[in-house]
């Protein structure tokens, strides 16, 4: 079962604890408060569940921190449907921002959703990460044999093997060779 940090502005409403309860989460409740991603650090939730009136821009800047540090699920039950919000909550990268407050009762398909979404999103993310990583690998390859060639007087082809060798008799990808070569012509200018 997945272990919710449930986070309420109003420690009396029980609407969302009594759904969570009700589906056989185990959940922690508390209050939003500046211990928030010492909490998460803690107690390593697998989602997290804001009940707000409004994000506040502290929490907002707290969740693009937690994306940045380790990315969770994360959904906003709120009141505040202004255009401006829903446009900072995107950028925060909330996966499920909820007006309607009784999908409470659905807590348990809202919770799939969301998880569903966030798992779509990092894989998007991380294959952005390789095709940029792999775009930047292309560039030092090419630099790298433009210095042989100009150095070396390799051709293109000879270049490109002469790397290729260098790599795997190093036992190194053929990008990290290409930044070897790369510092080594800058120490040698």
């Amino acid at each position: 079962m997945l272990n919710v940090l449930l986070i309420e502005s109003d420690p009396d409403n029980t609407l969302l604890e009594n759904s969570l309860k009700k589906q056989g989460y185990q959940y922690l409740k508390t209050q939003y408060g500046s211990t928030f991603l010492a909490l998460i650090k803690e107690i390593m939730p697998d989602i997290i569940i804001f009940n707000l009136d409004t994000p506040s821009e502290k929490i907002l800047a707290d969740l693009r921190m937690l994306n940045y540090q380790s990315a969770l699920p994360v959904i906003i039950f709120a009141k505040d449907g202004n255009t401006d919000i829903i446009n900072q909550v995107i950028k925060a990268e909330v996966t499920d921002y909820i007006i309607d407050s009784s999908k409470h009762s659905h807590i348990n398909h809202v919770i799939n959703v969301a998880i569903a979404r966030f798992r779509h999103q990092q894989s998007l993310k991380n294959t952005l990460e390789e095709a940029r990583a792999k775009l930047e690998d292309r560039k030092q390859i090419d630099r790298a044999k433009a210095i042989l060639i100009k150095t070396q007087n390799f051709s293109e082809d000879g270049a490109y093997h002469t790397l290729r060798k260098l790599a795997m008799d190093r036992n190194i990808t053929l990008g990290e060779m290409a930044k070897n070569v790369i510092a080594m012509a800058e120490l040698l200018k």
